[in-house]
């Protein structure tokens, strides 16, 4: 299938010569925060013209730490996101990790997300492509580009051509991310959808701690060399208060930072098409 027809179908497209955003907060962390942050991203994504989807956890299931927040109870964080979805007339995403809450989520949200740690677990990426659901397959730090075919062959395998491909950055040594952007090329040939993480791919992960540490001021570097690197979507965690956010709170994107970053890498996607 042509890219740009596949891309047009994305839940919530519309013709737009920008990227599509995927963004919103890591986790739920309560029944009026992500409706607070959704209706910002809203007002600036009409205003610049760009595709939104909103994104939220509503459940953290791979934290280091026992005591690291992981949510407000499933269903109801579920609700939650439906709700935003619903009332502001926007496409919503959520990340799974069992083949069980394939089908639950998926009665909640446009797009299932296959987080990266899980993206080579075969059952779960066929429960999520049986739901019919796009799917966005955010690519393991252990994995190379290349082997991104294996989990795409996975969802079209269970008769879903609906998926997204979505870079976060390599793992090297314990504690640090690289992103290659050499990947978009790689992945292009997938004949899918192609996202950058741009706040995930910033992280620090397994500090002594339990709790992710994260350099915030790579995030705008990291996204404009991935506009002009071709990537179709950008994808960000953000929040209003991210030194108290209760989950990434080191690589997590200021709400307030959202409008002049978006329009920046604006001027770049059209100096690059």
């Amino acid at each position: 299938m042509d890219i740009k027809n596949l891309f047009q179908q994305i839940p919530g497209y519309r013709h737009s010569d920008n990227f599509f955003l995927i963004a919103g907060p890591c986790v739920v962390e309560n029944e009026t925060m992500p409706m607070e942050i959704a209706l910002t991203l809203k007002a600036i994504t009409d205003k610049l013209n760009i595709p939104f989807i909103f994104k939220a956890s509503y459940r953290k299931a791979n934290r280091s730490s026992i005591h690291s927040f992981t949510g407000i109870g499933d269903e109801k964080a579920l609700k939650i996101i439906a709700e935003v979805g619903h009332t502001l007339n926007i496409p919503t995403i959520t990340d799974i990790h069992t083949i069980e809450e394939a089908h639950i989520a998926a009665q909640y949200v446009d797009i299932l997300q296959i987080p990266a740690f899980l993206c080579r677990q075969t059952d779960l990426l066929l429960a999520a492509a049986q739901t019919g659901k796009w799917i966005n397959i955010k690519k393991g730090q252990f994995l190379s580009a290349e082997a991104m075919q294996f989990p795409v062959e996975k969802v079209r395998f269970a008769g879903n051509d609906k998926i997204m491909l979505t870079e976060r950055g390599s793992m090297f040594g314990y504690q640090d991310l690289v992103v290659d952007f050499r990947s978009a090329a790689v992945m292009r040939a997938n004949n899918c959808p192609l996202v950058i993480d741009i706040t995930h791919s910033v992280q620090q992960p397994n500090q002594t701690n339990g709790v992710c540490g994260g350099r915030r001021n790579m995030i705008a570097l990291i996204a404009k060399a991935g506009i002009a690197a071709g990537f179709d979507g950008i994808f960000m965690e953000t929040h209003p208060d991210v030194e108290h956010a209760k989950s990434d709170a080191s690589n997590m994107l200021p709400l307030q930072d959202a409008e002049n970053l978006l329009a920046r890498l604006i001027k770049i996607r059209q100096a690059v098409i």
